[in-house]
């Protein structure tokens, strides 16, 4: 018997469920020649304690494979591989800053519409450029046919555009934020100066019973600084009182003033300032909250958001692999106009 824990890769920072890491792991054993026909595969009691993961880790594993008609099982004897041809699912290095409410979705949808014509290595970088850097060099990117990137920085940005750059275009797909990136590649993105603008223009009957807007704008954001542009042009072209704050902790609060925040603790925070200070929402103050997510439809009765189409975006993403096309699609904001205003 092959020695399977030279063949199987379990990597502890990755998103991607172990059950997929190990089916994933024996398909690139397939492909590279290393597993063959008739190979006998480790009872999943054997490999569990090898790999030191839960039975029902191997179980959905073999499961998975078995989508893929590639092994099977003979009772007594255990799990063979049956079949070296299968369908090559495309092979997807899936990188995302963070992992939040609104990047959930845009995970479940490009997961959902790949279904099992893709594996999926999925990593969170926390926005740091060494680990980033990381995943993208040293040959990891050789095995993978689509790089999917957020690309959010809190430092470094103009080293990681140069990375980037530096990529196969042919595998590129950007996707919330549109890069200085040359070449040709895919994108699906926010237009995050135009779409505030746009946002902030369809709320104007409602804002303009309010004298001054703030946004909150943490000095140490990956938020690009095209938000900014757009709102202090808004506040600008309708005459709003704005400034631009980089969170609460000083902050005194002033009936007819709206805050816009970006972060989910800032919103928290304000909430909380709010009710202490017994002020009424969508009176005294006004909120504004970005990105949507279920909470915001109950919070103070509910809490206008302006918000991309997250889940539009992971199923454009997802088509552009399939497909392999190289489209830049701007993903269309929404408002949700509640009482919070």
């Amino acid at each position: 018997m092959k020695n399977y824990l030279k063949i199987i890769q379990i990597d502890e920072h990755s998103i991607t469920p172990k059950y997929l890491q190990i089916c994933n792991s024996i398909l690139r054993g397939i492909e590279d020649g290393r597993v063959e026909k008739d190979d006998i595969l480790p009872s999943i009691n054997d490999l569990s304690i090898a790999l030191e993961v839960a039975r029902n880790t191997i179980e959905r594993a073999y499961k998975e494979l078995k989508k893929y008609n590639v092994i099977n099982s003979v009772a007594g004897k255990g799990y063979f591989i049956s079949t070296t041809q299968f369908n090559q699912p495309v092979k997807v290095l899936l990188l995302f800053n963070k992992l939040s409410a609104h990047k959930k979705i845009i995970y479940d949808a490009f997961a959902e519409v790949l279904g099992s014509n893709a594996a999926i290595d999925f990593y969170i970088y926390n926005s740091n450029f060494n680990f980033f850097k990381k995943l993208l060099t040293g040959g990891n990117i050789d095995h993978y046919s689509k790089l999917i990137i957020i690309p959010h920085f809190v430092e470094n940005s103009e080293a990681a555009r140069t990375l980037i750059n530096e990529l196969p275009k042919d595998k590129l797909i950007l996707m919330d934020r549109l890069e200085n990136i040359t070449g040709d590649f895919g994108a699906v993105y926010e237009n995050f100066e135009r779409d505030i603008y746009d946002a902030l223009s369809q709320l104007l009957d409602k804002l303009s019973k309010y004298h001054t807007i703030k946004i909150i704008f943490p000095v140490h954001s990956y938020y690009p600084k095209e938000i900014l542009k757009g709102f202090i042009n808004f506040c600008r072209q309708y005459a709003f009182e704005y400034a631009t704050i980089p969170g609460l902790a000083d902050e005194t609060l002033s009936p007819g003033t709206v805050y816009i925040n970006l972060m989910e603790d800032d919103l928290v925070e304000l909430v909380e300032k709010i009710i202490s200070n017994k002020l009424k929402v969508g009176e005294d103050i006004g909120v504004i909250s970005y990105n949507e997510t279920p909470l915001k439809k109950i919070i103070l009765n509910g809490i206008t958001t302006i918000s991309t189409d997250f889940k539009m975006m992971g199923e454009k993403a997802a088509e552009m692999v399939l497909n392999n096309t190289k489209e830049h699609i701007a993903i269309p904001f929404k408002v949700t106009d509640r009482e919070s205003l």
